[in-house]
C-alpha cells in the first residue's frame, strides 16, 4: 500500500519539475529571439519583457560563480529527490516539484550557455518595478518555496492542535 503512494509522490514532483523546465526553456528561447535587442513594455509602468544574461544569482549576487551556483542547484535537486522518498502532503510535493524544476531550468542555462562547465549565463526576461529581471524558473522556485513553507506551517498548526 505504501509503494503506490510513494510512486505517486515522486511522479507528481518530477512531472511538475519537468513541466517547469519545458516552460522555462521555451520561454527563454522566445525571449532571446523577441527581446534581445531591447525592452518591450507589456503593461505600462508595471511589466516589461527585457532580455538579460545573468552570470550570477538573484539580485545580481555571486557574479561569475556559475560553477558553484550550478553545483548548489544540482545538490538541491538531489536533496529534494531524497526528501521525496517518503509520502508528503500534496502542497509540499507540488512545492518541491516547482523548486526542483526551477533549479533544473536555470542549471540547463548554466550547463549549455557557456564555454566551460556550468559557467553559462542564465537568461532572465521578466521585469517589474523595483525588482531584478527574472524568468519562469525563478518564478517556480519562489512559488515552490512558498508552498513548502505553507505546508510546513499547516503541519505545525495541526501538530500543535493535537
Amino acid at each position: 500500500m505504501r509503494r503506490p503512494k510513494l510512486i505517486s509522490t515522486f511522479g507528481v514532483a518530477v512531472g511538475t519539475a519537468a513541466a517547469v523546465v519545458v516552460v522555462d526553456q521555451i520561454s527563454k528561447r522566445w525571449a532571446e529571439e523577441s527581446f534581445e535587442s531591447g525592452r518591450s513594455e507589456v503593461v505600462p509602468d508595471v511589466l516589461w519583457f527585457t532580455y538579460v544574461e545573468n552570470p550570477g544569482s538573484a539580485f545580481s549576487m555571486f557574479q561569475n560563480a556559475g560553477v558553484w551556483l550550478g553545483l548548489a542547484a544540482a545538490g538541491a535537486v538531489g536533496v529534494i529527490g531524497w526528501a521525496l522518498r517518503r509520502p508528503r502532503p500534496g502542497t509540499e510535493v507540488l512545492g518541491l516539484g516547482l523548486v526542483m524544476g526551477g533549479a533544473v531550468g536555470n542549471l540547463v542555462d548554466r550547463a549549455t550557455r557557456g564555454e566551460g562547465l556550468l559557467d553559462g549565463k542564465v537568461v532572465d526576461w521578466i521585469q517589474v518595478p523595483n525588482f531584478p529581471v527574472f524568468n519562469m524558473a525563478d518564478t517556480a522556485l519562489t512559488v515552490g518555496v512558498g508552498l513548502v513553507l505553507l505546508s510546513a506551517f499547516r503541519q505545525t498548526l495541526a501538530t500543535s492542535r493535537s
